[in-house]
């Protein structure tokens, strides 16, 4: 009788501990699928970048094992700063440790549906645009025809907007016609009057001429003794006609979009021209590819003009074999300024991003750190407190590159490798998001 009670009670014990355990397992209905709307089905959803739709509890169980193992080793959600505490950066993809930990024991204890009656609304999107509803829409003119195999130089395209008057961008969203093809695209507007940017302001008559916003180390060109570009030269049948003005738009994988904050625009002239610049990479298999931009507009002038300005160096070269190169590119302010966002760019050998503002009283900060650069995840850093640079400020970008057969993406460790337009070659380049202070201001950054 003893032995017949003492069992019944380990059989409810048992009983009890399952259900507590089934009922501390996180379910999809309940737990994840507010987590995957939030952060990850921008991408993971049909026509997207991701490569499988996260929206639905029959789109995310099959991938439940390969979901823990991206999340816990931080290559899911794609965020490569240093940010740990999520303070820095707008737009810091990096999931909270507590969403991490619901991800994972829903993927460890069996993945359960749950109650579909808990599924919160899915989210809902304008159909092929990921930033809503654009107010207009910009193709290339033709359809250019991309060939199996071989090596492209860059292609230039220009699209007439035909504006009627001057506008302001808010923002915008680029969407390649052959996403396997398009390595990125760079899209620039002129006004459609002169063909030419617009003017400098004039000197005075007898006066020195007006000192530009932004100047360059001059020792960043490409060497002198640098060898060809590794590549045939074809003539170029698309290639740039003039001056395409200054930049308005870019694609490259993970960036796509950029939506600025109320009150801040860039500008597109009446009549103006976009010229897209077109990088192409073949993969086996001809296609055809028709870029289109798509552009949100304000319903009146910003309170702030935004600029994009690149900074980029070509003066160095990466030894054979060597696991660490440091390569080093600077431009100073000549004027106050208010810095909004930054993206580096290198291609397969980078490894490691630093930029650092040196103030004219000799402080130095780092403003941005990417320990673990990756090639395929191109990201525009937003700061979420803009930082107030004053005139005299110096911005110094550092790039760590890996030309060993360590590096798992190295086309071919036993080249030297230097500047150049393929993703064979390579690049030090960043695109910094400013505004011009009209007014004084601090000489303190903002953090």
């Amino acid at each position: 009788m003893t032995r017949k009670i003492v069992t019944i009670a380990v059989a409810a014990f048992a009983g009890h501990a399952a259900l507590a355990s089934a009922q501390s397992t996180p379910t999809f209905s309940k737990d994840v699928a507010p987590i995957l709307y939030k952060n990850c089905s921008n991408c993971h959803r049909a026509g997207e970048i991701g490569p499988m739709p996260l929206l639905s509890y029959k789109d995310a169980r099959p991938f439940a094992r390969s979901i823990a193992m991206r999340v816990d080793n931080g290559t899911m959600p794609p965020w490569h700063a240093d940010d740990p505490t999520h303070t820095k950066f707008a737009n810091d993809r990096s999931l909270s440790a507590s969403d991490k930990d619901v991800l994972l024991k829903w993927a460890r204890g069996g993945a359960p549906e749950g109650n579909p009656k808990d599924l919160p609304p899915v989210p809902q999107f304008a159909e092929g645009w990921m930033m809503g509803k654009p107010d207009a829409v910009f193709s290339m003119q033709e359809s250019y025809p991309i060939p199996a195999t071989g090596t492209l130089d860059y292609k230039f395209f220009e699209i007439p907007t035909n504006l009627t008057e001057d506008r302001w961008l808010e923002a915008f969203e680029v969407r390649p016609g052959s996403r396997a093809n398009v390595h990125h695209v760079i899209a620039y507007v002129r006004p459609g009057d002169t063909g030419q940017p617009a003017a400098a302001p004039a000197a005075q008559a007898g006066g020195p001429r007006p000192t530009p916003p932004f100047s360059f180390d001059p020792n960043m060109r490409r060497p002198a003794d640098a060898p060809k570009q590794d590549h045939q030269a074809d003539e170029n049948d698309r290639a740039a006609k003039r001056n395409p003005g200054g930049w308005l738009a870019a694609y490259a994988p993970g960036y796509s979009l950029r939506v600025y904050d109320p009150g801040q625009a860039i500008k597109i002239p009446k009549g103006a021209i976009i010229t897209v610049q077109m990088h192409y990479t073949t993969n086996g298999t001809p296609t055809t590819d028709r870029t289109s931009i798509g552009l949100k507009f304000a319903s009146e002038p910003p309170k702030t003009e935004i600029v994009v300005v690149p900074l980029a160096t070509q003066n160095f070269v990466l030894k054979a074999g060597t696991p660490a190169t440091r390569v080093d590119a600077e431009m100073t302010l000549n004027t106050d300024v208010t810095l909004w966002s930054a993206i580096p760019h290198t291609h397969v050998r980078g490894a490691r991003w630093e930029v650092v503002a040196v103030y004219p009283d000799g402080r130095s900060e780092m403003i941005l750190n990417v320990p673990k650069y990756d090639f395929n995840w191109q990201t525009d850093y937003i700061f979420k407190t803009p930082l107030t640079l004053p005139k005299g400020t110096k911005l110094k970008t550092s790039a760590w590159y890996d030309n060993s057969t360590a590096n798992k993406s190295n086309p071919d460790p036993t080249k030297d490798v230097y500047w150049g337009d393929q993703t064979w070659e390579e690049m030090q380049f960043t695109a910094f998001t400013f505004s011009i202070n009209r007014m004084p201001t601090s000489t303190s950054a903002g953090k």
